[in-house]
């Protein structure tokens, strides 16, 4: 019985970590197409996982909300914080706080 649990344990660990690396990188390409949009530059190295929680989707079902800060510029000088959350595999929300654009 020791086995099958250890065995459970693994494969939920295993999926779980395989799951954020593509979620990481699912944060990245939102954030990249955030970033044109607003014309900033996005500092690709700069994603990270803020917390991991558990949320309703739209069809009921539970699902983990992630929530990651990326850092994009308005010039080569500035650093702006930005955050964006996705709920299982949207994205569920995004800020990018007022900048002012100076690659125009």
């Amino acid at each position: 019985m020791l086995e099958y649990i250890l065995f459970a344990l693994i494969v939920t660990i295993s999926w779980f970590w395989i799951d954020t690396i593509s979620k990481r990188e699912l944060a990245i390409q939102l954030g990249k197409n955030l970033s044109k949009q607003f014309d900033l530059q996005f500092l690709d190295e700069t994603v990270a996982c803020e917390k991991i929680t558990l949320k309703r989707n739209g069809k009921g079902q539970v699902v983990l909300l992630r929530s990651y800060e990326f850092i994009v510029s308005s010039s080569n000088n500035d650093r702006i914080k930005c955050n964006l959350s996705i709920l299982g595999k949207d994205l569920y929300s995004w800020h990018i706080p007022p900048y002012i654009n100076t690659f125009s």
